[in-house]
């Protein structure tokens, strides 16, 4: 099954009802994991059988897959990145964020030397990959502030990507020769009513106008695009279908640019939420496995919400990319460190011990982006 052609990625969503596509993902048999296990090249529907409860007992040939198509791609390198948060002021009321508008707590946002002591102490790590996260709030971290943040940095690092508030094509274009690299932004839930539930207040609430993010990324030519869902907030099978199905639509339409799929369950944090629907370590590893059968080019992305002994024993059957030794704080690593984490983390090994583990495994630590470092090798050939 291939999505037809659309001017946005709305219009396709338009065309799939949530339960329908639930139900046939739970209708999913035996039969059709091994056929999606066999085929060279699985669609849309292999998927929805890879990530269906008839998929569980064939996790170890999932596994075993998922494990060589990564390696035949990817090779044994895996690309260490850390988040820079920026500021925790934001406009919007999100149900599951620590830096919601309705949760007290001290707002503050980095001044260009906070950002810039923040940077050389990640520099100091090793890193040469950031990714500089902020709440959403317009007019204090908008596009001039982003603007400033990304000419303090640039000099200093071979990547820069960013997970803040959706922006115009035209916003984005301006961040591009300033080194703008990567934009991250999770649609949190494809469910429609349960979006507005955990997002009642704030330009966030507008579901078709941050489903069309991408569409925006593309036009402008970003580098690489980050999609993803909350885990946790709905059926994680229908929401992973249709974050695959977004894939689809963007890789065929916006070709030149890279992608990348995160896996983000829900965390504690000062307030709380409970998941709706619950993942398990297993089915966490079936849907890294899904992806990697669908998908051999799509990187992976692994953070510091999944325990020491998950990310340990998971980084051979997918993962491309890990962050270590995050904070999720403005100013975290070295300028306020006690301030309110936007929620909590589960490793906390510093880059160096993530670095040792890795190389205990056989495999090799990128601090930047391989594709570019690649580019520039060839260019000097």
């Amino acid at each position: 099954m291939r999505a037809p052609q659309a001017e946005r990625f709305s219009e396709l969503f338009e065309q799939y009802d949530w339960a329908a596509t639930k139900a046939s993902i739970y209708a999913k048999t035996a039969a059709d994991v091994e056929r999606a296990l066999a085929s060279e090249k699985p669609n849309l529907e292999d998927f929805k059988a890879l990530i269906s409860p008839a998929a569980a007992p064939y996790l170890e040939q999932m596994a075993q897959k998922s494990q060589a198509l990564t390696l035949k791609r990817f090779g044994r390198t895996l690309q260490l990145y850390a988040p820079l948060y920026l500021s925790n002021e934001c406009q919007n009321i999100c149900t599951y964020c620590g830096f919601s508008l309705d949760n007290p707590m001290r707002r503050r946002t980095l001044s260009g030397s906070e950002i810039l002591m923040e940077a050389t102490a990640l520099k100091e790590m090793g890193y040469e990959h950031i990714l500089l996260v902020t709440g959403e709030a317009n007019k204090t971290v908008g596009i001039d502030y982003f603007e400033r943040a990304f000419k303090a940095l640039q000099p200093h690092f071979a990547q820069l990507s960013m997970e803040v508030q959706p922006l115009k094509q035209e916003e984005y274009e301006r961040l591009l020769p300033l080194g703008l690299h990567a934009v991250l932004v999770y649609q949190e839930t494809y469910h429609k009513e349960d979006y507005k539930k955990h997002h009642p207040k704030g330009r966030k609430s507008n579901f078709t106008y941050r489903l069309d993010t991408p569409d925006r990324l593309g036009r402008a030519g970003v580098h690489k695009m980050g999609l993803g869902v909350l885990i946790g907030l709905e059926d994680w099978r229908t929401d992973s279908f249709f974050t695959a199905l977004h894939l689809d639509y963007l890789e065929r339409k916006y070709w030149k640019s890279k992608y990348s799929i995160s896996f983000p369950r829900l965390r504690p944090f000062s307030g709380g939420l409970d998941p709706k629907v619950p993942m398990n370590d297993r089915e966490l590893v079936q849907l890294i496995c899904a992806y990697r059968i669908y998908n051999e080019e799509v990187e992976l992305s692994l953070s510091t919400r999944e325990s020491e002994h998950f990310r340990n024993h998971v980084i051979k059957l997918g993962i491309t990319s890990l962050s270590a030794g995050s904070k999720t704080n403005p100013g975290g690593y070295v300028v306020e460190p006690q301030s309110l984490e936007q929620f909590e983390i589960s490793d906390e090994r510093s880059p160096a011990e993530i670095v040792e583990m890795i190389e205990a495994q056989g495999y090799e630590a990128v601090w930047k982006d391989w594709d570019k470092a690649y580019s520039g090798l060839l260019s000097k050939v």
